[in-house]
């Protein structure tokens, strides 16, 4: 048994709660920072980011009206998952360059950071919500709303904590979302869909897909479907085409720097901000 050769694994994309290949099955192949290893990983089509957008608006009704000790428990949960998955993520991220003790760090600030945000899920509304004065005969209330489906473009640079530190406040806040992996740094997106999958996360509240930026950015920006975007990066050249189109819709977008998911500065619940929608309630006294 000393020649036996161990089983791969294939690298999907995860969609509507299942693992998918590219519809146009299309691959781009991925070597290990050490290059003894290489990979074939989904490259995702416009069609295949089309169904993470039905997914998700289907997916919006059900995961928005789950109360928000709900959600909470169920983040707290994928932090539990996380948290015995930690040495094959380690391995993946060493796969993608970073040195031990640096992966280490990265999976325990990641886990931590979804408890994190677990924590803020029954706490932002009473934080950002407010009862305001008015001098007529009724109240005046302003609280906060879901956006609906929000469209993620990960970062770069970061395989795992920057993933998290943009989906967590996105599904705390009652949005689903379609994320775009970096394609620089792909291998544990098979992890989070493992994670979400046997987490009582539904089917299309989180969609993860791997592909090019140059190709999908464009479908990113102008689906009408999606109502938010964030963006992380700092190229003024793609920052230029979101925002040119995302006016079609009127979507709302957030363009985030590197600093914006390291864990310090990821650790606020301003983030979930970026994601909710300001609506003000006026009740008559008396009824």
């Amino acid at each position: 048994m000393n020649d036996r050769i161990g089983v791969r694994k294939t690298h999907k994309m995860f969609i509507n709660g299942k693992f998918a290949r590219s519809e146009s099955e299309r691959t781009f192949g991925w070597t290990t920072s050490d290059t003894k290893d290489s990979t074939n990983i989904c490259r995702a089509s416009r069609k295949d980011f089309r169904d993470s957008v039905l997914a998700a608006k289907n997916a919006f009704s059900g995961w928005s009206s789950r109360t928000a000790y709900n959600r909470a428990q169920i983040i707290y949960r994928c932090a539990e998952i996380l948290e015995g998955r930690s040495a094959q993520l380690v391995e993946e991220l060493c796969a993608q360059g970073l040195n031990p003790e640096d992966a280490q760090l990265e999976v325990r600030q990641t886990i931590d950071l979804l408890v994190y945000y677990a924590g803020w899920a029954d706490k932002y509304q009473q934080l950002f919500s407010s009862v305001n004065p008015v001098s007529a005969p009724y109240f005046n209330f302003t609280a906060l709303e879901a956006t609906g489906v929000v469209a993620i473009i990960a970062p770069r640079e970061s395989g795992l904590l920057g993933i998290v530190s943009a989906i967590a406040p996105t599904l705390v806040g009652g949005n689903t979302c379609v994320t775009l992996i970096s394609e620089e740094n792909p291998l544990c997106t098979s992890s989070l869909s493992e994670t979400l999958h046997t987490s009582d996360v539904p089917a299309g509240v989180v969609n993860l897909l791997t592909g090019f930026r140059s190709e999908l950015i464009e479908q990113f920006s102008t689906h009408m479907e999606v109502n938010a975007l964030i963006y992380f990066g700092e190229d003024k050249d793609e920052i230029t085409r979101i925002e040119t189109n995302a006016a079609e819709n009127v979507k709302r977008v957030s363009i985030c720097a590197r600093r914006d998911w390291e864990y310090e500065s990821s650790l606020s619940p301003y983030a979930i901000l970026r994601t909710q929608e300001t609506k003000t309630t006026w009740h008559p006294i008396g009824f």
